[in-house]
């Protein structure tokens, strides 16, 4: 309000006094003793802020930290564009791209005149941490597009030129950090003095950043090796390749030149290939493997990678049956609750163990069992009168997060088990410096499924996901290599096809909702793709199908 000295604020239920045009820093320092972890952002009346904002009414604010999914994605992004800024320094010619996820960290890659060396990395990190001593500001200034095609073309940044002809806005944000201009999919911290937590791995031929998780906010894990999981994202480049797809930008110039149903025969021609491949293996092994476990994250497609992966065994000759873990769920008053009291669905416990390993025994042995059913809209198991029996020779595929768990079936031979595990490992990027998290399409896939299938709104759904990604970094993640093979199932043209239908969806979630922030997030993220406009030639088979019907 015009001519107002002072205003209003609550923070952690008190309320007192500041002058108009307090920031959030200004702030942060008397509350830091209340957070487990640094303070790297705020909530201000329902909407996320950078610290560098200035208060001009009365609000209701939120401090964040590194414990929190918001504050973990502003200290990686403003940690990003501090390693790019110090790699410029050091190597000028070259070029950062940063890929995804690996080793508990970032993997990155570095393309320049000369590749990138083991002995590079100390100097890299020295020359990083000298700059967070500096404590150097992120400067940020709304610059109009024509304007932001310039800069971004003079610094070789010719991927963003091409995403900015889809921006809807006539300006964007742009962040300045001694004199390199970039553009990032969110918000930043005030200055580099904020990322004093981070190391580096080299990683032929780029390298990993780590730096503190949401769990332990307070140090940075060390490099975990996980090269299955690296195999597969090189698999996934690989694919992108042979789509000539790599980034939105050039997504969306497929999307616009109605090349979508070739797009979409392409993609669904690797998958089938794979699982293909996937299959053969089984088969080589059939005299020894009794049961294939086929495990993976949330809204990963376990569920349809099963039935085709049965038709592939089919045409080998095999004849496999098909068993759900979701329905050996127990029934929903007798699910156990996690620390908050919520129900865990993710954890083990959730299953009837003793019912399921009781009936895989059975099986094992040639016996008939009636196997039940899990009726979600209900939340309860239901008998109806399935039965199976297999002999020698038939494979059992059980489907479920825990597939992976050597708790899940301890009485099963290693020798008779094979291990597969899933996961949407999305292979495009919003562009060179901003990757599309491989939660956030496994998000978009359940939020529209669980709306059509499983009784749930959007909002329920955004707010149970921070407990499902809990249950997965607990009871699917650290089992990951130990699977004989590993299926991506993203589709390159998936974001383009769930578009709408998301889009839609996520507008329902009101603005004073704590999903608001989530749903406002994906759909500016949404924004950058465009529609897919032929959905009817996505194959009835699809793993897409399992989330977007039909």
């Amino acid at each position: 309000m015009s001519g107002r000295i002072s205003i209003a604020i609550t923070i952690a239920g008190q309320k007192m006094h500041v002058p108009v045009g307090t920031s959030l820093e200004d702030l942060k320092d008397r509350y830091q003793p209340q957070h487990k972890a640094k303070i790297v952002a705020a909530v201000v009346n329902g909407k996320l802020k950078e610290l560098t904002f200035t208060l001009q009414d009365d609000a209701h604010i939120e401090f964040l930290d590194l414990s929190s999914d918001d504050g973990q994605r502003i200290y990686v992004r403003s940690l990003s564009f501090l390693l790019i800024r110090a790699a410029q320094d050091l190597f000028p010619g070259g070029k950062i791209r940063i890929q995804h996820s690996l080793g508990n960290g970032l993997y990155i890659e570095f393309h320049g005149p000369r590749p990138l060396l083991s002995r590079d990395i100390p100097a890299l990190k020295r020359h990083m941490r000298e700059m967070v001593k500096a404590d150097f500001p992120f400067v940020k200034s709304r610059v109009p597009l024509p304007k932001a095609r310039e800069i971004l073309r003079r610094q070789g940044q010719e991927d963003k030129v091409e995403l900015l002809k889809y921006r809807e806005k006539d300006y964007i944000n742009m962040y300045e950090l001694e004199g390199l201009y970039d553009y990032f999919f969110g918000y930043m911290v005030p200055s580099t003095g904020y990322l004093d937590k981070f190391a580096l791995h080299y990683y032929l031929p780029g390298l990993i950043l780590l730096f503190p998780n949401c769990y332990e906010p307070e140090k940075v894990p060390p490099y975990k090796d996980q090269p299955k999981l690296a195999r597969i994202f090189s698999e996934a480049e690989g694919w992108g390749d042979i789509l000539r797809i790599g980034d939105v930008a050039s997504l969306n110039r497929h999307m616009a030149a109605g090349q979508g149903p070739e797009l979409i025969q392409i993609a669904e021609a690797l998958h089938e290939k794979k699982i293909a491949q996937i299959a053969d293996e089984v088969t080589e092994r059939h005299d020894d493997v009794r049961v294939v476990f086929i495990a993976g994250p949330s809204s990963s497609g376990k569920t349809t990678f099963t039935q085709r992966l049965y038709i592939q065994l089919r045409v080998n000759g095999l004849r496999p049956v098909t068993i759900s873990l979701d329905d050996y769920f127990v029934n929903r008053e007798d699910t156990p609750l996690n620390e908050e009291g919520e129900y865990d669905f993710e954890s083990l416990e959730a299953l009837d163990l003793e019912l399921f390993n009781h009936h895989l025994v059975e099986l094992i042995q040639g016996m008939e069992v009636e196997v039940p059913v899990y009726d979600f809209n209900r939340d309860r198991r239901i008998w109806v009168g399935r039965r199976l029996q297999v002999e020698p020779g038939q494979p059992i595929l059980v489907e479920g997060i825990h597939g992976l768990n050597p708790a899940l079936a301890p009485d099963v031979p290693e020798e008779k088990r094979f291990c597969i595990y899933i996961s949407a490992l999305t292979q495009l990027s919003i562009d060179r410096h901003n990757r599309i998290p491989t939660t956030d399409t496994r998000l978009l896939r359940r939020i529209i499924r669980d709306y059509k299938y499983r009784s749930a709104s959007p909002e329920d759904t955004i707010l149970r996901w921070a407990s499902v990604r809990h249950g997965e970094e607990c009871n699917i993640f650290p089992y990951q290599e130990e699977a004989d093979v590993m299926f991506n199932s993203a589709l390159v043209y998936e974001l383009a096809a769930m578009k709408e239908e998301a889009e839609a969806l996520l507008a329902t979630i009101p603005p004073l909702s704590p999903a608001h922030l989530r749903a406002k997030m994906l759909r500016r993220f949404l924004g950058y793709f465009h529609p897919l406009a032929e959905r009817e030639y996505i194959p009835r088979n699809s793993i897409l199908r399992e989330f977007i019907g039909d």
